[in-house]
């Protein structure tokens, strides 16, 4: 049965948009497809979500936010982390297609909510998924709408929010300008540097080496390096902890 709704999935996305008219996509295949995106099996699920572009393009983005969009926001909370990873593969794409208004309104928040999944697989794809989503809507909108969200997590009790907080202010670093590091994420780094878990503190010297580069591409920010960055890392560089020293000194001959 699995192996025939996979033949089934795979004979629906040959169809190519000017096969079928946009009604009896409409009628016919969407409902196919919704059902399919609900079965019971892990691999029929992905296999449909792998070609969610495809239909997107025949039924159009009103249909897309009407029907397809409560179902792939119902995935995103899927007891398989490998569906939910899928799914955060998609959501840039989407989020191109539905805007910044309707994404900030449906998806936002679930975005945020997969940088605390217990898979550290599905973290670390959600810091690579805020990236793509400030290269499709801009700095502006990340300074606004994600970031503040990111750098409240560096408060948190549980030591993996905060491990999670440097991932991602580093990935989104390259996408966003040298003031935007310098204001909001540069002091975010730095008030870790103190941090009692090792594990922070090393990854605290990785996140500065990546920042400093960045910094010094502008000249109103390439002062922090020496001024903020480098007195970080000599501080690190003198930690107990032979990983953070390891880090710390790599960062700092670079």
């Amino acid at each position: 049965q699995v192996w025939c709704r996979g033949c089934l999935h795979s004979g629906l996305t040959l169809c190519r948009p000017f096969d079928f008219p946009v009604r009896s996509t409409i009628e016919h295949l969407l409902p196919l497809f919704l059902q399919l995106l609900k079965d019971e099996f892990p691999d029929v699920r992905l296999n449909i979500i792998s070609k969610l572009e495809q239909v997107n393009q025949v039924i159009g983005i009103e249909l897309l936010s009407q029907s397809l969009l409560p179902a792939i926001v119902e995935l995103a909370e899927d007891k398989q982390w490998r569906v939910r990873l899928a799914i955060i593969d998609y959501i840039p794409l989407l989020a191109s297609q539905l805007g910044v208004a309707f994404f900030d309104e449906k998806l936002g928040n679930l975005c945020m909510s997969w940088l605390r999944d217990a898979v550290f697989s599905i973290r670390d794809a959600a810091t690579g998924n805020l990236r793509k989503l400030t290269e499709v809507f801009g700095v502006e909108w990340a300074k606004q709408t994600i970031i503040p969200k990111v750098l409240a997590m560096a408060n948190n009790p549980n030591y993996l929010y905060r491990m999670t907080t440097i991932f991602a202010i580093t990935t989104m670093s390259p996408a966003v300008t040298p003031q935007v590091i310098k204001d909001h994420i540069l002091p975010t780094v730095q008030s870790l540097v103190a941090d009692p878990i090792p594990n922070i503190r090393f990854n605290v010297a990785k996140s500065l080496e990546t920042l400093a580069p960045l910094l010094r591409a502008s000249a109103d920010t390439a002062p922090l390096v020496e001024s903020d960055v480098r007195p970080a890392l000599t501080k690190l560089n003198e930690d107990s902890d032979n990983d953070v020293r390891f880090f710390a000194h790599r960062a700092l001959i670079t």
